[in-house]
């Protein structure tokens, strides 16, 4: 154990009522007569600046910082009203870029079935228990099915459902959010029958008659999209706020919304006139899920120039959004060459040659920064040729155009994007959730192009970090783990997959910092802490740089502040356990007894993948897992059997680590 002593509070704030006179201050400041509003002090702070990468103080005016550098330094800008805040030693990040995800589907997935990542089993038991509740011909939806983590990998079907939800159309969404699996009410009500062809860009999934199997690629899903029915403007907007809530908790001041409609920039827009998004965001303009643009997004490119830093530096629109291919999981990915596991099929192009080239010019004509999805070496090929393309017919000095997700690569075209300066998007838990089917798709000898973050970076591009969320958590930390690791969360597998393409730690910090800002045009403003800056950072509870690699999944965010603003406290009244990266959802609270963590026994023995045994007559608990037992006197709070925390972590050989600025216990395994 670790750090084994608990705090109530983590942060001591004082309004200073009289003016400390100093007579040096080794620092940057804007002028030594300005008054800060909230100076931080006594911080680990890592600026992301290279010429003064740490520092041990920040004042804030306004929205932006006027002094980063030690903690004397500081005094000479506090006033009458400054408020200051020790930071006892805890570590600052600059505030996290989020740089590829789809806001309004985070929130709205908040309002459907949970399905991410769950056995098949629990998915249908899910649908049948929400089909119990509503009419014959109400909607179900969920998201974030996975067939590669269930004992049998093949597809769902369409009988699977409808065995459980006969009445009510059913629509769940694969965790990469290129493949659903519907039930044949919802084929009969979108007219998807045998007769039915395979769109460009898209497949109807059959079963051995010829029949749709009730699985749809991409633009295959789009006659059961369009009549979904869609969430009015208020459900939408607070999806979008739910979203917002999880993003400032995990410490994140800014955000890049991976294509949205005008209609559903509109309402950010309201939000933000409303003054209830506090979050910056990069928003790119796109048509529905997958698809093209719009006939109002293409009227609205040659009608309105690019925007940028509207609502005081809270929303940009200033890039256009485009899809070239799917997913590998769905084998929509379009490749140069087969599927290692499907021979004669190369995935799913959504545009020929000339359809992307004339598209990607409409935008970049008018100016727009082009931001198009492609995962398969196919799509990237495509992609890089038609941005080629359009840069040599009219030159622009600094487009920044980017590849969203940039997945599988031949070795050339690795080349040619830090070549061309074009940006790759990429997504560091992609590649551990992947590491299951990535190579049984395109072979090994494919793999070396294949999330090859090391490679990237070191031909001489830079990579844009983010998660793709919902398609992968959002929560950094992972993102940050993964990237230095090349682990998942459960440390597989040992030493890394493909272990030569992880980043150093400074690389992944600035995937989610500086390098983001640079996508978004804005590292003048954000992605580190420097002088002139908008003041967003984020306070965490361990030192990213200095802690072990695998207590980087279970960092916390205990304070985020948003220009000045602090939008985000971690409540630590309660003990918090992380296992593996994940919060543990108890039914009775962990509580503190002699100092030391107890929590419910059963629900922690579920977690270990462990038997959990209570004798009533003697109050003991005995936790059985491979072969090894623990046995321990049973404490009990709220009904429920509780064990010290300690004595099943040492028993099953995980690591215990204590965090008192968070009050949280994780659990590793090592």
């Amino acid at each position: 154990m670790r750090n084994g002593t608990f705090t109530k509070k983590v942060f001591t704030t004082v309004v200073i009522t009289f003016v400390l006179v100093i007579s040096r201050v080794p620092g940057v400041c804007f002028a030594t007569d300005t008054v800060a509003d909230s100076i931080y002090i006594n911080g680990n702070i890592y600026t992301i600046d290279s010429i003064h990468p740490k520092a041990e103080a920040m004042a804030v005016s306004g929205q932006k910082l006027i002094y980063v550098g030690d903690s004397k330094g500081a005094h000479d800008l506090i006033g009458d009203t400054t408020k200051v805040i020790d930071l006892k030693g805890k570590t600052v990040l600059p505030g996290l870029i989020e740089g590829h995800m789809h806001f309004p589907m985070l929130g709205e997935n908040l309002l459907k079935i949970d399905a991410f990542w769950k056995p098949k089993a629990e998915i249908l038991n899910a649908v049948q228990a929400e089909a119990l509740k509503l009419q014959p011909g109400e909607w179900i939806t969920g998201f974030g099915w996975n067939n590669t983590i269930w004992d049998d990998k093949s597809y769902p079907t369409k009988e699977e459902l409808d065995a459980v939800s006969p009445d009510n159309p059913v629509v769940l969404e694969r965790t990469d959010g290129h493949m659903i699996w519907v039930n044949s009410l919802t084929l009969k009500m979108a007219g998807i029958t045998k007769d039915s062809a395979d769109p460009q860009g898209g497949e109807i999934l059959r079963n051995a008659d010829g029949e749709p199997s009730g699985c749809l690629t991409d633009t295959a899903s789009v006659p059961v999209n369009e009549i979904i029915p869609v969430l009015s403007s208020t459900r939408e907007k607070e999806a979008m706020l739910k979203a917002q809530e999880q993003l400032l908790s995990y410490g994140f001041t800014s955000i890049m919304d991976a294509g949205s409609p005008l209609t559903t920039i509109d309402l950010i827009k309201e939000l933000y006139s409303e003054n209830k998004l506090k979050i910056r965001l990069y928003g790119l303009i796109g048509g529905a899920w997958g698809a093209g643009l719009g006939d109002p997004e293409k009227a609205y490119i040659t009608s309105h120039k690019p925007q940028s830093e509207l609502y005081d530096s809270r929303l940009s629109l200033n890039c256009i959004k485009f899809f070239a291919d799917g997913s590998l999981g769905s084998r929509s990915a379009a490749m140069l060459e087969s599927y290692s596991d499907r021979p004669g099929h190369n995935g799913n192009y959504k545009y020929t040659d000339e359809e992307l080239y004339q598209a990607i010019k409409l935008a970049y004509d008018n100016g727009y920064q082009v931001a198009t999805h492609a995962i398969g070496d196919g799509g990237i090929h495509q992609v890089i040729n038609a941005y080629e393309q359009v840069m040599k017919e009219n030159p622009r000095a600094d487009s920044r155009l980017r590849i969203e997700h940039f997945q599988v690569s031949t070795l050339d075209d690795i080349t040619r994007i830090a070549e061309l300066k074009i940006l790759p998007a990429m997504q560091p838990t992609h590649a551990t959730s992947d590491k299951t089917m990535a190579e049984d798709r395109i072979g090994k000898d494919r793999m070396q192009g294949a999330y090859a973050w090391r490679k990237v970076i070191d031909s001489g591009s830079i990579i844009i970090g983010g998660s793709d969320a919902p398609v992968e958590m959002v929560n950094p930390y992972h993102g940050l783990y993964a990237a230095v690791t090349r682990m998942d969360r459960s440390g597989l597998p040992k030493g890394g997959w493909y272990p030569e393409e992880a980043m150093t730690r400074l690389e992944a910090l600035k995937t989610f910092t500086i390098w983001a800002a640079y996508g978004q045009f804005e590292e003048n403003i954000k992605g580190s802490l420097e002088v002139g800056k908008l003041a967003d950072f984020v306070v965490i509870d361990r030192d990213y740089m200095t802690c072990p690699a695998h207590e980087i999944k279970n960092i916390n965010a205990v304070l985020t502040v948003v220009g000045g603003d602090e939008v985000y406290a971690m409540d630590t009244e309660e003990l918090t356990v992380m296992w593996e990266g994940l919060p543990v959802l108890f039914e009775a609270k962990p509580a503190l007894v002699d100092g030391k963590p107890v929590v419910q026994a059963d629900v922690m023995a579920d977690k270990m993948n462990a038997q959990y045994l209570y004798n009533q007559e003697t109050n003991m608990i005995t936790v059985t897992k491979d072969s090894k037992s623990v046995t321990a006197p049973a404490k009990h709070f709220a009904g429920k059997e509780f064990i010290e925390l300690h004595k099943l972590s040492e028993a099953f050989g995980y690591e215990l680590t204590w965090y008192h600025d968070s009050n949280t216990a994780s659990i590793t395994t090592l």
